[in-house]
């Protein structure tokens, strides 16, 4: 019998003012997802998303920029046979250069119109885009 892992992170729904979402392909991945990450220990998933997002994308923000949509839980698409546990908060930025740093590889801005011509991670696809719609 096979254990599933969980994997808890906090996570950024991220749109700009046209309603496209920013999304984030790890080195090594071909699924396009939510910037974020793992919180380490004593952080609140808040506070873990601020620091993944400045380590991963160089975006500095506080807590009163960050809204709350709940938590959401799917399978871990680079992390086969793993459930993830996302704690995601809605993030409007109009910053639309960003460069991508830590394990980061490519940034995009997509157009939820269009999500089917891009690879996606199953959160990103089955329940975050939907929510912009």
């Amino acid at each position: 019998m096979t254990q599933s892992t969980t994997i808890r992170i906090a996570a950024a729904l991220i749109t700009d003012q046209h309603g496209h979402a920013l999304l984030v392909r790890k080195r090594n991945s071909a699924y396009f997802m939510q910037p974020g990450g793992k919180p380490e220990t004593g952080e609140t998933p808040a506070q873990a998303l601020i620091r993944e997002l400045q380590e991963e994308l160089n975006i500095t923000l506080d807590e009163q920029s960050l809204i709350p949509l709940g938590t959401f839980t799917d399978r871990a698409i680079n992390e086969p046979g793993c459930e993830l546990i996302a704690e995601v908060f809605r993030v409007s930025f109009t910053q639309s250069e960003l460069t991508p740093a830590a394990e980061i590889e490519e940034v995009i801005w997509l157009d939820p119109a269009l999500a089917a011509t891009v690879t996606l991670a199953p959160l990103t696809r089955d329940q975050l885009l939907p929510l912009l719609s």
